[in-house]
């Protein structure tokens, strides 16, 4: 089955497929427009380089590793692959040049920034190593603004994902913004989705690829803990609920995840937090670090050390397709054949 995706595609709906998969799969350098969104603690060497090894765009997750830690986990991941992946750093994260630095070392050819416009540099840095650089984009105005700033591709996420999340939905962004900036440059569609019917309809309405994180928690090669995958293993998607903020005056962006203890300990948290803001002890860019930090904290609790209890389960709504633990190729291998069946269904 992963054979015939790598190879020539043979039917109607696969050469349909690989049709309106072109143009994201020749800018990521991959065999499928799809990517693996990265996820802290999960989108490691193995997965990433699983990811890209099976034709697919892995994605190393830097979360709040330092230059030191990024450096060992794209050399472990380039000893992995020889197939390109991409590195994901956050743009709040205080030694964003220097990691920077680390990915042009190492000659990472696709930089992803996450967690808000990029500050004033850091895409002339990202492109100076020769990377492509590729931006989240919540609304219509920010990606517009994002073009004209120079990136190279974006990725559109709707609140159905994982993780940290915005306030609209996947189908209303895809409906919104497809239509205005996908014949600038690619656009990659997030958040929500399970099956390769979606990514049909995505790709149908313009999109040049599709990026996916919660469907891959439980492939064989993530190293995600047991505990984790049977957490995902079992849920619904009513089960992935958003984090409430419980000050306004703290700029938290909400996070999807499984209902759990750990949910009630984010809330005290934020209140400790806004104490401290009222106190004087902190600064506002202090009080977001730490609950990044929080969060940070929380999810490798439940990634590694299989707390699923109190560590923090972050999940998309699309967690109820996942039914069972398989090898990442089989996933990718299922999703492009419930794709090329959909596009041969629509047309006929």
């Amino acid at each position: 089955m992963t054979d015939m995706l790598l190879s020539t595609p043979t039917t109607t709906g696969e050469q349909r497929l690989a049709t309106r998969m072109a143009r994201g799969a020749a800018f990521l350098g991959a065999d499928m427009a799809i990517m693996a969104g990265a996820m802290s603690w999960v989108s490691e060497r193995h997965l990433v380089s699983a990811m890209s090894n099976a034709g697919g765009f892995g994605v190393i997750a830097c979360g709040a590793m330092t230059p030191e830690l990024l450096d060992a986990e794209i050399a472990a991941t380039k000893a992995m692959t020889t197939r390109p992946f991409g590195v994901n750093l956050i743009t709040m994260h205080p030694q964003l040049f220097d990691l920077i630095a680390v990915c042009g070392r190492h000659q990472v050819g696709h930089v992803v920034l996450a967690g808000g416009l990029p500050p004033k540099g850091a895409l002339e840095a990202i492109k100076a190593t020769g990377a492509k650089v590729i931006c989240f984009a919540p609304a219509l105005s920010l990606a517009k603004k994002l073009i004209r700033s120079g990136v190279d591709a974006l990725v559109i996420e709707g609140m159905e994902a994982g993780g940290h999340i915005g306030p609209v939905s996947t189908s209303v962004l895809a409906q919104e913004m497809l239509p205005e900036i996908a014949g600038q440059v690619p656009v990659f569609v997030a958040g929500g989705i399970g099956r390769g019917e979606a990514i049909a309809a995505y790709l149908d309405m313009g999109a040049a690829g599709v990026q996916l994180g919660t469907r891959f928690v439980c492939a064989t090669e993530s190293i995600a803990h047991p505990n984790f995958k049977k957490a995902f293993i079992r849920a619904s998607a009513r089960d992935a609920v958003a984090s409430v903020q419980i000050d306004p005056r703290l700029p938290v962006i909400p996070v999807r995840a499984l209902k759990n203890a750990g949910g009630d300990l984010f809330t005290a948290k934020q209140r400790d937090v806004a104490q401290a803001l009222d106190e004087g002890a902190v600064a506002m860019g202090e009080a977001q670090l730490q609950i990044e930090h929080y969060w940070a904290g929380a999810l490798r609790r439940a990634v590694i050390d299989g707390d699923v209890e109190y560590g923090s389960v972050m999940a998309g709504q699309s967690v109820g397709m996942v039914t069972k633990e398989e090898p990442i190729a089989d996933i990718l291998a299922q999703l492009m054949a419930e794709a090329a069946a959909a596009l041969v269904a629509r047309s006929a």
